[in-house]
This record gives structure tokens, sequence and C-alpha cells, in this order.
């Protein structure tokens, strides 16, 4: 963080772009390759496909919760070590989050592929799609490991505001998975036709190559974060990072867990509907990542920014980027929710080839789109206060809203009023107006009168 950024409103908000917009960009991206694989699923391998890959993400997000988690928590500690000059220290964080990401990757993997039969089950998968489901998520789950060290790495990067490394790789991420998708699924060159497997290992093939080329990448242009010895001697789990990383991490890992656990319940009442209604439920979280991309990414550039003004000891700072963030969602946030709206019906016909299911998904798309403005302001504001190390209050909202309103409501509104499915939608909205009235109550009256300060020193 250099001193023309703290003297400079005009120059901080152009290296604010400057990082949001590859941080968007690579959102986008990754949506564009998740939904081609969507495509081909949905219009090759029929509903039921389609409707296995939906029943099992809410459980796989569970699980990756915990790389959030530690991405979240490393991305602020190496942005304020980083935002102080102290690139040793910023190296230390490095090898022992990757340690640690290391262990934690293998017993989720194990944990997942084991008891996800038992797990899908409990969430009344619907029988007809239950064993496509569990095949697929089998492969996904024992390769894992590859995901977490990925999908971490990019978040170190990140931390030192190096956004455009990250986003060429994604580029190459997704290339390499539209590329095996076809081969793999329709046993295309002499390959057996895996069928739906085969985007599973369409998307761990496309990771694993692309993650063996950005290690050499980095070690060949010299980059300040490629994997060398001074990283790998840090391999090890330090008490001092470790306390600091689990106290960014864990909370980050709850609210995850937390949101993914009560999707696992939603779709639990979606399914309830039948595989139409599952099939909507996955297309339309599937285009809500379009809807999500500047509120995710304006979340993570703050955290960025505000960590590395943490570091440098510039208060004054924090706020013009919490106030820069909140203005960037409104405006470019509107703009897509409103696109959205405009052409729903043809966006969702790209993958939906029946009326009941395009009716259940359109339903779902009016009734809960609006509201991601009024979540996108919340998560600047919840990044802003996690990259000064508070946590717990924001964590603790949020699985009040879900668990005190979101689920109890989606399941009241479904069973006991006649709005049935829709009833589930609606609590979504609902959900984020609570959510934002008590962080607002919580950032006026505690967060602004903390003293903030670095981490790690």
């Amino acid at each position: 963080m250099n001193e023309q950024l703290l003297q400079d409103d005009k120059q901080l908000r152009k290296a604010f772009f400057n990082f949001l917009i590859p941080v968007m960009l690579a959102n986008v991206l990754q949506s564009v390759g998740q939904v081609f694989a969507m495509f081909i699923v949905g219009r090759n391998l029929g509903v039921d496909a389609l409707a296995a890959i939906s029943a099992f993400f809410p459980f796989f997000f569970f699980l990756m919760a915990f790389a959030i988690g530690i991405g979240s928590g490393s991305s602020i500690l190496v942005g304020q070590t980083f935002g102080a000059g102290n690139h040793e220290k910023m190296k230390e964080v490095v090898g022992v989050t990757l340690a640690f990401t290391t262990i934690l990757s293998i017993a989720v993997a194990i944990f997942g592929g084991f008891f996800i039969e038992w797990i899908l089950r409990f969430m009344q998968t619907p029988a007809n799609i239950l064993d496509m489901s569990i095949s697929y998520a089998q492969i996904l789950f024992f390769t894992l490991p590859i995901m977490f060290w990925y999908f971490v790495y990019t978040t170190f990067m990140r931390g030192v505001g190096d956004s455009k490394t990250p986003f060429l790789f994604l580029v190459v991420s997704v290339i390499l998975n539209i590329a095996f998708l076809p081969p793999l699924v329709f046993g295309w060159l002499g390959l057996p036709a895996f069928g739906l497997n085969g985007a599973a290992y369409a998307s761990v093939l496309s990771n694993l190559v692309t993650m063996l080329i950005l290690f050499v990448y980095l070690h060949k242009t010299k980059h300040l974060l490629r994997l060398d010895k001074t990283i790998l001697q840090h391999f090890k789990l330090k008490k001092d990072i470790l306390t600091s990383l689990l106290k960014l991490a864990i909370p980050s890992s709850i609210s995850m867990v937390a949101i993914s656990v009560a999707e696992i319940a939603v779709i639990g009442f979606v399914n309830l509907h039948g595989s139409n209604a599952t099939a909507a439920y996955g297309v339309v979280n599937q285009v809500a990542s379009y809807a999500q991309v500047p509120a995710m990414s304006i979340a993570i550039a703050t955290s960025v920014f505000v960590a590395q003004a943490l570091g440098a000891n510039s208060t004054e700072m924090i706020k013009k980027v919490r106030q820069m963030g909140v203005q960037i969602n409104y405006l470019l946030g509107g703009a897509i929710i409103l696109l959205m709206y405009v052409f729903a019906g043809p966006i969702l016909a790209l993958f939906i080839d029946t009326q009941e299911t395009l009716h259940i998904a359109k339903n779902y798309l009016f009734i809960a789109f609006w509201s991601y403005l009024i979540f996108g302001h919340m998560q600047t504001v919840s990044a802003t206060m996690r990259a000064t190390g508070v946590v717990l209050w924001p964590t603790v909202f949020l699985i009040i809203g879900i668990w005190v309103v979101q689920v109890p409501l989606a399941y009241f509104l479904s069973h006991h009023t006649s709005l049935a499915l829709n009833g589930v939608w609606l609590a979504y909205p609902i959900t984020f107006c609570v959510l934002f009235i008590m962080q607002y109550a919580y950032f006026k009256l505690g967060w602004q009168k903390r003293t903030l300060q670095a981490m790690l020193k």
C-alpha cells in the first residue's frame, strides 16, 4: 500500500477498479465454465442428470466452506503483512496455510467420499437421480485436495493485490474444462463415454493441469509468491500463525457451513416437489452466480484493500474503500440484475426444455433476485469488518438470519400457506433484509468505535 494511494483518492479508485475488474471477470468466467457444463448435461443427458448435480451441490458447498474460510483468512493475513512490507512474515503465512490446507482437505475428502450416499438420502434426494448424484459426488470429493490447493493459492495472490494472474489462469482452466468435457462425457477420441461422471473428471483434470502450469509460471517469472524454499521451509503448523488464521477462518467457515446446511435444508423442501423443482433450483442458482458477481467481487476487493490499508496503518483509507465498494455494488449490481429480469425467459430456456421446470425457475428468479443488492451491501460491510479481524458478530448475525429466519420461514411458507414452493423463494429476500438491519446496527454502534490494528507483526 504505497503513499500515493494513501493520499490520492483518484489513484485509489483506479487501483481498486484495476483489482476489481479481473476478479469480476474471473467470477463470470468461472460461471461460464459451470454453465457450459450445465448446458451439456441438461441438453444431452436430460433433466435427471441436471437434477443429480443440483441435489449434490449444497453438500459440496458445505465442505468447500472450509477452503473458503481458510482462503478468506489467509488473504487477510497476507494482505496485512504485505501492506506492512513484511514479506518474510507473509511467506510464513503462506507456508503454514498450505500445510493446514493439505491436512484439512484430505480429511474432508475422506469424509465426503464415504458418507455422501447417507447424506444424499438424508436430504431426500429423489430416487430416480440418487445413484447418479452419488457417483458424480464421489469423484469430486476424492480429488478435493487438488481443488483446495488451487483455490487457496489464488487467494494468496489476491492478498498481495495481484488479481490478474489468478484471472489469466482461470481462463486456462475454463478452456481446458470446456475442451475435456465433451470427450469425457460422450466418449470422443477413443475414450470411454463416462456420461455425467465425465463432467466431474473434466473439472478435476482441468484444475490439476492449471495448477501445475501456474506453479511453473510463478517460478519462471520469479513471482513474490512462487512456491520456493522460503515458503516450503514454513510448511508446518506454527502456533502464532495458525491461531490468527483460525481466528479468521473458523468464523468464515462457520458462516459458509451455516449457509450450506441451510441450503441442504432448503433443497429438502424443494425436493418434495419432484425432480423438476430440483432442476429449476439448480439452474437458477447457477444463473444467480452472475447476479452475485458484483457483490462477491467487490467484497473480495474490499477485503484485500482494507487489509493492506490496516497493515499500512491508514484507517482513513479503510473508510474510503468501504464507501467505494457500497456505491459500486448498487450501480453495477443493479444494472446486471435489471438485465436478468428483462431477459429471464431466454436465459433460463438455454438450460431448461420443459415448461413446468421453466415456470418454477422463473418464479424463483423474479421473487428473489432483487434482494442481491441488499446482499451486496451487506457483503461489502462484512468484508470491511472481517479484514480488520472482526469476525464474530458478522458470523453470529448470519447464523441468526439463516436459522431463525430463513429456514423456519421457508418451511412455514411452503408447508402452511398457499405460496407452496414460492414460499421457499420468498424466504431469501426477507432474510437478506433482516440480516442487513442487524449488521447495520452493529456497524454503527460497535465496529466504528473500535481501535483497529493488524493481527500479525
